[in-house]
């Protein structure tokens, strides 16, 4: 199904990007060492916060076959929203990395100790990248403006964002 994605459909017109593109996304989603629950939670605020439908609803979808709950889901765009959330303190340190490197470009020091207490170097390099690479695909996302999949759409109104997407230029 992957194939027939429409992000994958418009990252044709150049195959080598395409190339390029699958080759680090391949590394994150299946041999990052990075719990795969955590990846998702830190991938999900990057679109939340972005307010890129496509990339919110695909990665809720993901996130449930690696075990992020509603709960999690709510308690996510809680945080987003400045409000208490019940998320378990490694994960809410991730969420916060996703945070601070999508609006500050950076982790901060003192959420840098937090992930320490919880994962080791290698963990720590993947989560960076998976959210330095994800802040990259929201602005492909939203440049190329890549429509959701009706298949993705009932995510959008099960957790809607606060804005929508554009159309898309490829059709």
């Amino acid at each position: 199904m992957a194939r027939r994605a429409n992000i994958y459909r418009a990252l044709a017109h150049s195959p080598n990007g395409l190339r390029a593109f699958s080759t680090l996304g391949g590394f994150i989603r299946f041999k990052s060492r990075l719990d795969p629950r955590l990846r998702e939670l830190a991938i999900l605020m990057v679109g939340y916060l972005a307010r890129a439908p496509y990339e919110w609803s695909h990665h809720i979808a993901i996130g449930k076959t690696f075990g992020v709950s509603d709960g999690d889901i709510r308690a996510l765009i809680n945080e987003a929203e400045g409000r208490p959330s019940t998320l378990e303190p490694l994960a809410m340190a991730v969420v916060r990395a996703a945070r601070e490197m999508s609006e500050a470009l950076a982790i901060s020091d003192a959420t840098f100790v937090q992930l320490r207490e919880g994962l080791d170097d290698e963990r720590i390099v993947d989560l960076a990248l998976t959210i330095a690479f994800y802040t990259g695909v929201v602005r492909v996302l939203a440049s190329l403006q890549i429509d959701v999949e009706d298949d993705y759409k009932r995510y959008l109104d099960e957790y809607p964002l606060p804005a929508g997407a554009k159309g898309n230029p490829w059709k």
